[in-house]
């Protein structure tokens, strides 16, 4: 907090300090500086793990019988390992690497593994589920993707920034995209908002709700899961049904990009819908109120049955609940 300033909630001193959530309570600190999770939400994608390697890999093996990092802390995990990057000396271009351009050995070990009782109809026939984060990869197709699309300016500053040349940029975002153990990385990600297409791979009655002691409780978190070939026949149904209402742009494209996505990978796998950190914007009682994934499932139940009164009022509640994470972001 700068020294001052006074809190937004009018209860810290001007020179209270920086603590994270879960830090020293000794130490004064202000409501406003508490590290939150990042407000990203994700769509993930969990594959047996020998459809990750045959035989997969030594490391990724323990890495998975110890399931150290949890879902709830993945947010943490990839804002740390970029922050890292950026403080490094030399500079990394990307995070989770080595100064060499090397795969850090946490590509092999930042996985996530779904329990025994999360899985979808009781525990997976073809052993753990596992999500790695492939932050690396990840991070290098944004980068991509990003620099195709700035203006040249814009990306001139952000490379003469970076200190790398644009043949070293293509190099090491190359380099990277080997790490993906398919043609897909397993997780999509978004921030402040979710696409509502990917409520359609869900079933709404597959949620899992877990308010903690409020919003900045690590445990807290909304969550759907769902076995890959149920998802795939959800998009694939409602993907026909949008592209004779709509054509095929709009939430039709999307659900198709997504169903695309979804054909990468092994056929026992498991689809997860998580919130992530946009649990923190919402108290218990909307969360818990929280119908969207319903009311994407009868939009395409009126789209169905031409019911337009109902679909006009199920796109303003919509519009409504989310409109409102939209005006968050643009004053953030």
């Amino acid at each position: 907090m700068r020294r001052g300033t006074v809190c937004r909630w009018r209860q810290c001193p001007p020179n209270a300090g920086y603590r994270p959530v879960g830090g020293d309570s000794r130490r004064s600190a202000c409501h406003d500086l508490l590290v939150l999770r990042p407000f990203v939400a994700y769509l993930r994608v969990y594959e047996p793990l020998l459809a990750l390697g045959d035989p997969p890999d030594e490391r990724l093996r323990v890495a998975v019988a110890a399931a150290k990092l949890r879902r709830t802390e993945a947010g943490d995990r990839e804002q740390a390992m970029w922050l890292k990057s950026q403080v490094a000396a030399p500079r990394r271009l990307l995070p989770a690497e080595l100064a060499d351009g090397r795969a850090a050995p946490s590509l092999l070990t930042d996985v996530l593994v779904l329990d025994a009782d999360e899985v979808p109809g009781g525990e997976s026939e073809h052993g753990p589920l596992v999500c790695p984060l492939e932050l690396r990869a990840r991070s290098a197709a944004a980068l991509v993707t990003f620099l195709d699309d700035a203006h040249p300016s814009l990306k001139n500053v952000i490379i003469d920034e970076g200190g790398f040349t644009p043949d070293a940029i293509k190099s090491r975002t190359k380099a990277a995209m080997v790490d993906l153990t398919t043609t897909a990385a397993h997780t999509l990600s978004t921030t402040w908002t979710i696409p509502l297409p990917w409520f359609v791979l869900v079933d709404p009655e597959e949620r899992k709700l877990v308010l903690g002691k409020g919003r900045d409780d690590p445990r807290r978190e909304l969550s759907w899961r769902t076995s890959l070939a149920d998802a795939q026949r959800r998009a694939r149904e409602a993907g026909d049904l949008l592209e004779q209402t709509f054509g095929d742009s709009g939430p039709g494209r999307v659900l198709f990009e997504t169903r695309r996505w979804l054909d990468n990978f092994h056929p026992a796998s498991v689809v997860e819908l998580d919130y992530g950190g946009l649990v923190q914007l919402f108290d218990d009682a909307v969360l818990e109120a929280d119908t969207t994934a319903d009311e994407v499932h009868d939009i395409l139940e009126a789209l169905r049955t031409g019911n337009v009164e109902e679909l006009a009022e199920l796109f303003s509640e919509l519009r409504e609940f989310w409109g409102d994470l939209a005006a968050r972001e643009r004053a953030n």
